[in-house]
């Protein structure tokens, strides 16, 4: 019972850890993704991080080598998290602010009860994840009042439509391995996913990015070192930690916390735009989350009691 106590004790601390690492990775990312190749430095990030932290769960903890299918099963949900996942979202970051973009991957746990819902036909949205849904939606379009104008550029335009179909891919991913990681290291798996998604981002650097563009500034430096460091091994164990122990909807809470530090963020350091209407949006934004959350646990809830009662007759 205290062992399970200090589990829970530690998967709640790796959560509160990731509300607010991962706000600060969107800053951190567009300040190296506007100065260097944005594959390329995806790719840098993960692979780093992710040798790193097979390298100490192997040869420092001691943690026996995974067999072929959990193997796969990392490369699968590496694929969908970081090469369609995080990887694009950088390269949107080029066009788009880090604030915006992380407001819009702020619906990441929409998706992933949508996606849930779809997995299971027989069940069907309540009420209040209909309202969330709406609410969510009504968030990111306020906010895209204050961009109007610069949807006249195609690349503008592009970026958003790519973070949406990332932060779609992103919830894919998460599903995947929520389902895959029951009886394996977090951690371990953590760093399998980072540098298999940093394979599978090299052909991808090598036709998009422009190599001539390569300049290792002293903020490139800075912001690829914090992200392969906080944002990535610490980052992405505590997450795996957090999702393997605590239930996909509480999980997903961090998403309430990233958009305001990064917005918070991006309005101190890039001078990025912060005023009432995107403050409103982002509140109206995490308001359906929210609702959606209550929601999806309110039917959890109905289907373990009825699920009790058939039991118990």
């Amino acid at each position: 019972m205290v062992q399970k106590k200090n589990s829970l004790l530690i998967a709640y601390l790796a959560l509160a850890a990731v509300c607010i690492v991962w706000g600060t990775t969107y800053l951190a990312l567009r300040v190296g993704v506007t100065q260097f190749p944005p594959f390329l430095f995806s790719l840098l990030r993960f692979i780093f991080a992710g040798a790193i932290l097979i390298a100490f769960m192997l040869f420092v903890a001691k943690v026996p080598v995974p067999k072929k299918d959990n193997i796969i099963n990392q490369a699968i949900g590496g694929f969908f998290m970081i090469t369609l996942g995080i990887s694009v979202v950088g390269w949107a970051e080029t066009y788009v602010s880090s604030g915006l973009a992380a407001i819009i991957c702020s619906v990441m746990p929409i998706w992933t009860i949508l996606i849930n819902f779809s997995l299971n036909r027989n069940e069907k949205p309540n009420l209040l994840i209909g309202l969330g849904l709406l609410a969510g939606l009504g968030g990111i379009v306020l906010i895209f009042g204050e961009h109007l104008s610069e949807f006249s550029t195609s690349n503008y335009t592009f970026a958003i439509i790519a973070i949406f179909l990332a932060n779609i891919s992103w919830a894919l991913g998460t599903v995947w391995i929520k389902k895959k990681n029951q009886n394996s290291n977090p951690f371990l798996n953590a760093g399998l996913q980072m540098f298999f998604g940093a394979v599978f981002l090299i052909p991808v650097s090598l036709i998009l990015d422009n190599y001539n563009t390569v300049q290792w500034s002293n903020e490139v430096l800075v912001s690829l070192t914090y992200l392969i460091l906080i944002g990535s091994v610490a980052g992405y164990a505590c997450y795996s930690y957090a999702i393997k122990k605590l239930p996909m909807t509480i999980v997903s809470l961090y998403a309430y916390i990233n958009p305001i530090v990064a917005v918070i963020l991006g309005w101190l350091m890039l001078s990025e735009k912060l005023n009432f209407k995107i403050g409103l949006s982002i509140v109206i934004t995490i308001a359906g989350i929210y609702l959606v959350n209550r929601g999806y646990n309110a039917k959890q809830t109905k289907k373990e009691t009825a699920s009790l009662k058939t039991s118990k007759v």
